[in-house]
C-alpha cells in the first residue's frame, strides 16, 4: 500500500477513536423491532452521499441503521451525511472490485465495501496483485459484526447423533456421507441418504468458509494451511467426500432456508436436508420463521416446527466478521473519508452493537448477546477453535480447487420460444437473442463432465435440440442448438416442465446433481394433452423425484408467481428476470446451483 493510503487509513482510525463517544450517546431513532417510525428518510439533497456495499444477510439490517444514521444530523465539513446501502453477495462484489467495477453492469459504485468476511478481502488482495493493480483496500480493516460458520441441522436430526452433549464435525458429515447406508448408520432408514445444502463458494461466504473448514478438517490444522496441504490427495480426497453428499448447491443460504421452511410447513421438516452451511445467525433467523433475516419481515410467518440447532465443527471453524473496507479508490475524497469514519463509529458503538447482537449477531469483538442460548439452538460458548484464514495466495486456490472436487451436475436447458420471445428486450434485440446470449455464455460455468442437454417449446411441442451428454463432447451442439431457435406459437408450460422431469427422473443419476432450468417469458396457454392442472404438475415435482426445477420468470409478462410455486414443489428455488437486459446476471445465479 502507498503512502496516500497509509495516511487515510490513520486520518479515519483517529476520526473514529475522536467521534465514537458522542455516537454512543447519542440516542438515534432506532426501534429495537427493526425500522423506523416514519419509514427510509429520503436524500434531503446538499448531502455528502457516502455508498455502502454490504452483503445480502445483513444488507436490509445495515439499511435501517443507516437511516438512523441519516436521521441523527451527523455532519462533515458542514454538510450532512447521507449512506445509502446496497446488497451484493460478497464474491459477486469481490470480482466487480478485482475487475474495476462498472457501474453499468456491477450497480452502484461503493465507498465502502462490507462483505461478510475479511476472507473475501485476502481474496481481492490476491486478485488484484495477480494483475499487477495495487492500492483499493487498506492495510488495518475494522470490522462491525461477528458470526461463525456453523453446520445447521434440524433438532431430531443433530439428537439422533448425541448433539449438543458430542462434539460432532466435518468428519461426520465426511462419515454419513460417504456411508452407503446413509441415515440407516445411526438407526433412522427413513431419513434416507445424508443431504447436505451448501452455497457456491465462487459467491457465498458459508460456502467458502465451508470448503475451507473441509480443508482444515482434513489436514488437522487449525492455521498455517499451505499450498501443499491443498494439494494433498488425502485432503482433496476427503473434500470431495464432503462435497458427494450436497443435495444442491445455492447462490444464497437463503436458497436452502426458504425450502426448509415450506417443506416444515408441510409437515416434512426432515425431508429436504440433512444439513446447510450457513452463518450461526441465519439459524435464529429461521427460527424465528424469519429465514430471509430481514427486520420488516420478522413476525410474518410463525416458527418451524422442526427448528435447527448449530453445531460448531469440532475441527474449528471460521468466522464471519463483516469488514468495514473504506476504499482507496479512484473516486475516494478526504469528505467521504471523514463521512465513513463517522458511520463506522455510529456502527460499533453500543448501541447499534445491541442492536446488531438483537439478531443474533455477536458484537464485533465476538461477544455473544442473548439471542445465542441451547433455547435457540445456539451454544454461547462456542466455538470452542476459531480457524485462521490462510494467506491469500492459498485461499486462492482452496477457492479454485472447487471446480474439481465439486458434484458434478445433470441439467436439462428448457427454453420457451413461444412467439412473445420475439418482442423486444432492450439493447436493441429481442428477448429470445438475448436469452441465446445468456444461455451460450452460461455453457462455460458447466465442467467438463457436467451433462448438459437442451430443450425448447412452443405451440404443443416440447421438443429435444441435444441429447444429453458431457459438455466437453457436446459443446458446439449447444451451441448450435441454442443458436437454432426461433420464437412462434403460444406456451405449454405446464406439459413441458413434466415431460423433461419425467425424462429426468427415467435417467436420474444419484451420483450427480439432476436438475432442470426453466426459462419462460409466459404463463401456460397450451394443453395439447389436457395437461393444463398446475396442482397436478406440484404434486408430481412434489413426489421425492430428485429432480429440481429451478424457473425463470423472464420479462414483465412472466408468472412469477406461479414458477415459484414449481419450484418450491421441487424443492428449488426461482429466478426473477423481468429485466430482460439482467438475463446474464440471472444465468449465473441459477447454475451457481449446480
Amino acid at each position: 500500500m502507498d503512502e496516500r493510503g497509509r495516511k487515510r487509513i490513520s486520518q479515519i482510525i483517529a476520526v473514529v477513536v475522536g467521534i465514537v463517544a458522542i455516537v454512543a450517546i447519542r440516542n438515534p431513532p432506532w426501534s429495537s423491532e427493526g425500522g423506523t417510525t416514519s419509514g427510509i428518510l429520503p436524500d434531503p439533497g446538499n448531502c455528502v452521499n457516502l455508498s455502502v456495499t454490504a452483503s445480502s444477510e445483513k444488507a436490509a439490517l445495515l439499511t435501517q441503521m443507516a437511516d438512523s444514521f441519516n436521521r441523527s444530523g451527523e455532519t462533515t465539513d458542514g454538510r450532512c451525511i447521507y449512506v445509502t446501502v446496497n446488497k451484493k453477495a460478497s464474491g459477486e462484489a469481490m470480482t466487480a472490485l478485482a475487475r474495476g467495477w462498472n457501474d453499468r453492469i456491477d450497480g452502484p459504485r461503493p465507498d465502502v465495501w462490507s462483505p461478510a468476511s475479511s476472507s473475501w478481502v485476502g481474496l481481492l488482495r490476491q486478485r488484484l496483485a495477480a494483475s499487477d493493480q495495487t492500492g483499493l483496500v487498506p492495510v488495518d480493516i475494522p470490522t462491525i459484526a461477528y458470526s461463525p460458520l456453523v453446520i445447521a441441522m434440524p433438532r431430531t436430526m443433530a439428537q439422533a447423533l448425541e448433539w449438543p452433549d458430542k462434539p460432532l464435525g466435518w468428519s461426520d458429515i465426511y462419515r454419513l456421507a460417504t456411508d452407503p447406508a446413509g441415515w440407516a448408520s445411526e438407526g433412522h432408514p427413513e431419513w434416507g441418504p445424508f443431504k447436505l445444502g451448501k452455497t457456491n463458494p465462487n459467491y457465498s461466504t458459508s460456502g467458502l468458509h465451508a470448503l475451507i473448514g473441509s480443508y482444515y478438517a482434513a489436514t488437522g490444522l487449525t492455521s498455517d494451511l499451505s499450498l501443499k496441504d491443498v494439494a494433498s490427495p488425502k485432503a482433496q480426497a476427503f473434500v470431495k467426500g464432503v462435497e458427494s453428499s450436497v443435495y444442491h448447491y445455492g447462490d444464497i443460504s437463503l436458497t436452502f432456508l426458504a425450502n426448509m421452511q415450506a417443506a416444515d410447513d408441510r409437515g416434512e421438516g426432515l425431508s429436504y436436508v440433512s444439513a446447510v452451511a450457513i452463518e450461526e445467525k441465519s439459524v435464529w433467523d429461521y427460527n424465528q420463521g424469519n429465514p430471509s433475516g430481514d427486520p420488516a419481515t420478522v413476525g410474518q410467518h410463525a416458527p418451524p416446527s422442526e427448528p435447527l440447532v448449530a453445531i460448531y465443527p469440532k475441527e474449528g471453524t471460521l468466522v464471519s466478521d463483516h469488514p468495514f473496507v473504506v476504499l482507496d479508490a479512484p473516486w475516494a475524497d478526504p469528505t467521504k473519508d471523514d463521512a465513513a469514519a463517522r458511520f463506522l463509529a455510529f456502527l460499533q458503538a453500543p448501541a447499534q452493537q445491541q442492536t446488531f447482537q438483537s439478531y443474533a449477531f455477536r458484537a464485533f469483538d465476538g461477544t455473544p448477546g442473548e439471542r445465542i442460548k441451547p433455547a435457540n439452538g445456539l451454544l454461547p460458548d462456542q466455538p470452542k477453535k476459531v480457524l485462521v484464514p490462510p494467506p491469500p495466495e492459498v485461499l486462492d486456490a482452496v477457492l479454485a480447487s472447487w471446480a474439481d472436487l465439486r458434484k458434478r451436475a445433470r441439467v436439462t436447458l428448457l427454453i420457451d420460444t413461444s412467439g412473445s420471445m420475439d418482442s423486444s428486450g432492450g439493447e436493441g434485440k429481442s428477448k429470445l437473442e438475448l436469452a441465446k446470449e445468456a444461455a451460450t455464455k452460461a455453457l462455460a460455468q458447466f465442467a467438463p463432465d457436467d451433462e448438459v442437454s437442451l430443450w425448447a417449446f412452443s405451440d404443443d411441442s416440447c421438443r429435444q435440440i441435444v441429447s444429453m451428454g458431457p459438455v466437453s463432447q457436446g459443446m458446439d451442439a449447444l451451441r448450435s442448438g441454442i443458436g437454432s431457435l426461433r420464437a412462434d406459437g403460444d406456451t405449454p408450460l405446464y406439459e413441458c416442465v413434466r415431460t423433461v422431469v419425467d425424462q429426468m427422473h427415467i435417467d436420474y443419476a444419484s451420483d450427480r446433481i439432476n436438475g432442470v432450468i426453466v426459462l419462460s417469458d409466459g404463463m401456460n396457454s397450451v394443453a395439447s394433452n389436457g395437461d393444463d392442472c398446475l396442482d397436478c404438475l406440484k404434486e408430481y415435482l412434489s413426489s421425492e423425484l430428485g429432480v429440481r426445477v429451478f424457473p425463470i420468470a423472464y420479462g414483465g409478462d412472466a408468472d412469477l408467481d406461479v414458477l415459484k410455486q414449481i419450484a418450491a414443489a421441487s424443492r428449488a428455488a426461482a429466478y426473477d428476470a423481468s429485466d430482460p437486459t439482467s438475463i446474464d446476471k440471472v444465468f449465473v445465479s441459477v447454475i451457481s446451483n449446480f
